[in-house]
């Protein structure tokens, strides 16, 4: 029997239908990545329970193994049970669990509620980005998949502006953000339940039928499906490990970005907000326009490269504002706005390769190929967890900086391992892969 909320189309959803849909997955993400927001409460929360950088490291980095197990188990649960029947009720537990941050008093008690949290928070995620992949075809991926990314972007603006504007009112307590949180993320989870949809398990097997003819009948297309064809994939992984060491320094800015600023600029955990949500907001901008663009000239890997080059420069230039006296607040928004575009120009166009280069090895593996990728960048933040507090103590916020810049620099080479072209089709080209998308 099929569950109430578990809406299953039988025709593929076109116009106004489909941006819904689509929409409803976007708020998903927004959601379940603002549910595990703790950046800009992190300088309160240190003196509040009494704890050093180092043992907050530790317990998030915990947390995030927690996490990043859910998520590849979840990716696996998502190509065999579906995309909603487990994600509207995870979406719905984050929430209480983002209420129930409110009665932590420890670091121990910090400890279990931020494990609860990332384990079913990340279960929920694994079911997003293959839903995302069944309602956009590939001439429009890179841009779907930017504003997939607008939640885990999204929810980094959000969380920053919120505590901006609202910590000041609540006498800068920590505990306020999560019961803001907890509301919001409640009242959004139930709108999603009766609006989000997801194809029937009929019409799923029909486009991969679809899917199967466009790519050519391989030795893989007449068997189950198996996980060891996408680990047996040079591009597959050079895809995971490229893009796990081009977030250190995404996750840099994700995970300590207001930590950052008030230790090195001795600004306000509300001012460190603020300067942060501005640093999301072109990002956000960016992941959209560049996918858009990305989309029409069928180009992936040089606008990934492209937009990793130009965060190189810019964070080099941050690197060199870290220490410095004088700097203002104007000044640090404005250099994050611009490090915030450039990241954005590469990750969303990047989304689309790896979803492209997944479905190239077997379209029914989208959702495993996706967990492999959740499991792996929440490795990555389990290391920056681990090692950013030390490393710090070590070489300074700017040394760091410099190590997370060689991480972000590694990713050019991996994208000569990526599927798809370095420049432009032709017109006639172009026109015979749109027919076969």
């Amino acid at each position: 029997m099929r569950l109430s909320y578990v809406r299953q189309l039988t025709e593929y959803p076109v116009g106004a239908r489909r941006i819904r849909i689509l929409t409803m997955a976007v708020l998903a993400v927004l959601i379940g990545n603002y549910e595990a927001q703790i950046a800009p409460v992190v300088p309160l929360l240190l003196d509040d329970l009494h704890m050093s950088l180092a043992t907050y490291g530790s317990v998030s980095a915990v947390a995030a193994i927690a996490g990043a197990l859910a998520t590849a188990a979840g990716g696996r649960l998502a190509d065999h049970y579906g995309r909603i029947r487990l994600l509207v009720p995870l979406m719905l537990v984050t929430g209480l669990l983002c209420l129930a941050m409110t009665l932590v008093h420890t670091p121990t008690q910090l400890l279990v509620a931020r494990i609860a949290l990332a384990f079913v928070d990340g279960m929920a995620l694994a079911h997003t980005a293959p839903l995302v992949r069944d309602f956009s075809p590939r001439m429009g991926r890179a841009q779907a998949f930017g504003f997939w990314t607008w939640g885990p972007v999204g929810s980094n603006f959000l969380a920053g502006a919120v505590a901006g504007l609202t910590l000041p009112l609540f006498a800068d307590s920590w505990r306020s953000q999560f019961v803001i949180m907890g509301v919001v993320s409640l009242a959004v989870s139930v709108v999603i339940a009766f609006n989000i949809a997801e194809l029937s398990p009929e019409l799923r097997d029909r486009i991969r039928e679809t899917e199967r003819q466009a790519l050519g009948a391989g030795p893989n297309r007449d068997r189950p499906p198996r996980v060891r064809d996408l680990l047996a994939s040079r591009t597959i992984w050079a895809h995971v490990i490229g893009i796990s060491l081009w977030l250190m320094l995404y996750l840099t800015l994700m995970l300590y970005g207001q930590t950052m600023i008030s230790h090195s600029f001795g600004m306000s955990a509300a001012a460190a907000s603020r300067i942060m949500s501005a640093f999301w907001v072109l990002n956000l901008l960016t992941l959209v326009v560049i996918g858009r663009v990305s989309d029409r000239l069928r180009l992936r890997k040089p606008i990934c490269v492209a937009g990793t080059l130009a965060a190189l420069v810019i964070a080099g230039y941050l690197t060199g504002l870290v220490g410095r006296d004088g700097v203002t607040a104007a000044h640090l928004m404005v250099t994050g706005a611009l490090l915030g575009g450039a990241l954005g120009v590469a990750y969303g166009p990047w989304m689309a390769n790896y979803s492209e280069d997944a479905e190239d090895v077997d379209p029914r593996l989208q959702g495993t190929a996706w967990g492999i990728y959740g499991f792996m960048t929440r490795a990555m933040a389990v290391v920056t967890l681990f090692v950013v507090p030390h490393a710090v103590e070590a070489v300074g916020w700017a040394g760091w900086l410099m190590i997370a810049m060689g991480c972000l620099a590694m990713f050019v080479p991996a994208s000569l391992m990526f599927g798809g072209p370095w420049r432009r089709a032709s017109a006639s080209t172009a026109a015979s892969v749109a027919r076969t998308t």
